[in-house]
């Protein structure tokens, strides 16, 4: 591990609206390393991978592999030199099974015709190989998110990947499946892979990684043996001070319920229960954490008490007024505020500037005019004062939101939902692909609306996050509640991923409390 296999020399980017994402950075990793590359959102990590893979070109610099320099202008560039990448966000065809993934637009033919059997046996070979139980021939829709993980491994190594980029990982793996992976990176490894792990979870860095390579503001910050740094350290080096890594909140005082869920069921596109008779109840200064594996009902069960879901069965309250035949906007205004998990297709609109995008709830409202008539010095002072207090990193609050990093359009939607000062907060993974320090401040905020009386549901496959932040607990599991702490400080993560893996459930009665 002493030479090094890839080197980016002084690569420079710049995009079309000016904003510099990368200032001739250096960046190199070693064969056979498993090295980290960790900054806060904008600090121009994620240009600087895209660009490795194809996806971006720079303005400037230079990309070695093994000391001789290489031209990459697309993804099949990268994947022709033996660089693959496994985003966040799967890039899968739910409806074809685990092989028919593993090779597609490469699939063996005979006569000029896909070989099916050829196929599946190549897939069970390379997963054997690996050491991946997987069954080839399932389709993608019906396996698990972990195992959906172990295809998109599997796909980049059936394209010939001696690199692989890992995206944020483990960001909805349970602690067990988080082991596994690890398990597995580690005889990758051994193997003579090297590994590039995207994450912000500074205690996983620690455990997995062997270097590490930090930037802020388009620049290397340097690179270090593992060893040289503790979280704190790290932490400094991303934020430039140290973040508080346990928010605190003073035990919670529980009133009277907001938000009152009974009997709740809905049918996926399948035809299966996505839902499936749900009681709970969210009460005023209290934060209720729903822990689960993707795909476990969390989604649909958000859609439905948000509104964007109408093909339900059962009742939604809000303040003891039923909603469940309201539409968004009037459910917005009974007191239900709503940070999506998609801040992309729900959250935020793309095009439109950041003062359009915070008042975009507040059309009619004195607050931006009178009426129907806009004021612009009203919408300016409103923008202003949020971007201010929510820390939202822009040039100016009329530049798209386009141009924001992850994290700071996440703060957009969360200035814009909290500005509304709900009766309840539905939190729906609220610092996923955000660093560590957004994901402090976000965490403050959701404790301080607590604090204020409001109740908060927060739905996080963070395992950090929900045991960190929740007063009381829930499990989902296959679209019903599988546990239920009333004290979330009464379970270990260890247990909690035994119960999001549907290897444990509480008795009927503890479950009940919760509704």
């Amino acid at each position: 591990m002493n030479e090094d296999l890839l080197v980016m020399s002084k690569i420079t980017k710049i995009y079309p609206n000016g904003v510099m994402a990368n200032d001739k950075v250096d960046f190199s990793v070693k064969a056979g390393e498993i090295h980290a590359l960790m900054g806060e959102n904008g600090a121009g990590k994620s240009t600087l991978m895209n660009i490795l893979y194809g996806e971006h070109q720079p303005e400037e610099g230079a990309v070695y592999l093994e000391g001789r320099k290489i031209k990459i202008t697309s993804p099949n560039d990268a994947i022709a030199h033996g660089i693959g990448m496994v985003h966040q966000h799967f890039m899968l065809v739910p409806s074809l099974s685990v092989a028919q993934n593993i090779y597609l637009g490469k699939e063996p033919r005979k006569n000029g015709l896909i070989d099916t059997k050829m196929m599946i046996k190549q897939a069970e070979e390379i997963a054997e190989k690996y050491n991946f139980k997987i069954l080839c021939t399932a389709r993608v829709a019906d396996i698990p998110v972990g195992m959906k993980q172990k295809v998109e491994i599997l796909k980049a190594l059936a394209g010939g990947a001696k690199i692989l980029i890992l995206d944020e990982p483990t960001a909805v793996l349970t602690p067990q499946e988080t082991e596994e992976l690890f398990h597995e990176l580690t005889e990758f490894k051994k193997r003579g892979h090297t590994i590039i792990f995207i994450s912000h979870k500074l205690k996983e860095i620690k455990q997995i990684c062997d270097r590490i390579t930090i930037m802020k503001n388009g620049k290397s910050m340097g690179t270090y043996d593992m060893q040289e740094l503790d979280e704190k350290s790290i932490s400094r080096l991303m934020v430039g001070r140290d973040v508080i890594k346990s928010v605190e909140k003073r035990k919670a005082k529980p009133g009277d319920a907001v938000l009152k869920v009974e009997d709740l069921s809905c049918i996926n596109e399948d035809g299966k229960h996505a839902v499936n008779h749900i009681n709970l109840k969210v009460r005023k200064g209290e934060i209720l954490g729903i822990a689960g594996v993707e795909g476990n009902g969390q989604s649909e069960f958000v859609e439905c008490i948000s509104g964007m879901r109408k093909d339900y069965k059962g009742r939604v309250s809000i303040c003891g007024q039923y909603v469940d035949k309201f539409s968004i906007k009037k459910i917005r205004k009974a007191g239900l505020s709503h940070i999506s998990e998609d801040r992309m297709s729900y959250g935020v609109a793309t095009e439109a500037s950041i003062s359009d995008n915070l008042i975009s709830d507040k059309l009619g409202e004195d607050m931006i005019g009178h009426g129907p008539i806009l004021s612009n010095k009203k919408i300016a002072a409103l923008a202003l004062e949020l971007v201010d207090k929510f820390l939202i990193k822009c040039s100016s609050y009329k530049q798209p939101v386009s141009m924001l990093s992850g994290g700071n359009m996440q703060k957009v939607v969360i200035a814009r939902e909290f500005a509304r000062e709900p009766a309840i907060m539905i939190a729906n993974q609220p610092s996923r692909g955000v660093d560590v320090g957004a994901t402090e401040f976000i965490h403050k905020k959701l404790v301080e609306i607590r604090d204020n009386g409001a109740a908060v549901l927060l739905v996080s496959a963070d395992l950090n996050e929900v045991m960190e932040l929740s007063d009381s607990l829930a499990v989902f599991y296959g679209g019903e509640v599988v546990a239920y702490f009333e004290d979330s400080r009464n379970v270990t993560e260890e247990e909690l991923g035994y119960y999001m893996l549907g290897l444990m459930k509480q008795p009927e009665d503890i479950i009940l409390k919760l509704g």
